[in-house]
């Protein structure tokens, strides 16, 4: 993904439109728990205009739980930071987004666990497989990034796809 610096007009009288263009963003959040706050936030104010309330609500459900994540569970990147993408793409039926949560990795990658009814934590990946269409792990020399992609007919799919 590349990054951008577009500056949404915020969620005051939002309105889906129709007529969408590519667009991409990337922002740097602290390695702490105000960065999903913080991400979750400008994702909304991004996207609020022009994807659906449902898909919007998924894309930052899913966001908020990837660099949650990040922050309990990998190293932050140089400078104590996370990096957050995201792309949306129109498409004849309905927009595409993906969303790219990078780290510093940590020495388990992720993984989905098994979580008992009375257990505090443990349930993130299963909510982001069960709300994007796929997701995956990307890890290169510098870390490790975690990517959800939603597609128009919002099918989800959870297969996980590991790369490097």
């Amino acid at each position: 993904m590349t990054c951008a610096g577009h500056r949404g007009t915020g969620r005051e009288g939002a309105r889906v439109s129709t007529h969408a263009v590519e667009r991409s963003w990337c922002v740097v959040v602290p390695h702490h728990a105000t960065g999903a706050r913080l991400a979750r936030h400008r994702l909304a104010d991004e996207l609020a205009e022009v994807v659906p309330p449902v898909l919007l609500a998924d894309l930052v459900a899913v966001l908020a739980e990837l660099v949650g994540n990040a922050v309990r569970h990998a190293d932050p990147l140089p400078g104590g930071v996370v990096r957050v993408a995201w792309r949306l793409r129109p498409t004849p039926g309905g927009p595409t987004v993906s969303i790219r949560v990078t780290d510093g990795g940590a020495p388990a990658g992720p993984r989905m666990r098994a979580a008992s009814p009375d257990a505090v934590d443990g349930r993130g990946l299963h909510i982001v497989a069960g709300l994007a269409s796929r997701w995956g792990v990307d890890r290169d020399g510098l870390g490790q990034s975690v990517w959800a992609e939603f597609d128009p007919t919002g099918s989800a799919r959870p297969d996980l796809v590991v790369a490097g």
